[in-house]
């Protein structure tokens, strides 16, 4: 079955980085649209940064010059380099892919941001 595995969340201090992965298995990752969300305690879960199969992105205004979404396809992974992060940047991130009419996600990761 299709599998999207996160990877480098953790706990940082405002202003620090993080590099989140999402290593895909069982599809065929070139033709998936990509996206990041990400869930904060009580809040819905928002799209963060997508990236299309031809490698077009976007970003919600919130993390525009900060964050940085990019895809390996031959690794069948994709990534979010975070920077300058925030308080408010604090959520469980989740990988997604989508197809046509098939999406999947992955199981999610912490990230914390506080001093």
């Amino acid at each position: 079955q299709v599998q999207l595995v996160e990877s480098g969340g953790g706990f940082v201090q405002p202003g620090g980085s993080l590099r989140l992965s999402c290593a895909a298995s069982r599809i065929n990752f070139s033709n998936y649209g990509m996206a990041w969300y990400r869930q904060a305690p009580g809040k819905q879960r928002e799209l963060v940064a997508t990236v299309t199969s031809g490698g077009n992105t976007n970003y919600v205004d919130s993390v525009k010059g900060r964050f940085t979404i990019s895809r390996d396809n031959a690794k069948k992974t994709m990534y979010l380099q975070m920077n300058s992060l925030k308080p408010e940047d604090t959520a469980v991130y989740y990988c997604n892919a989508v197809w046509v009419h098939l999406t999947y996600w992955g199981q999610g990761i912490q990230v914390t941001v506080s001093s």
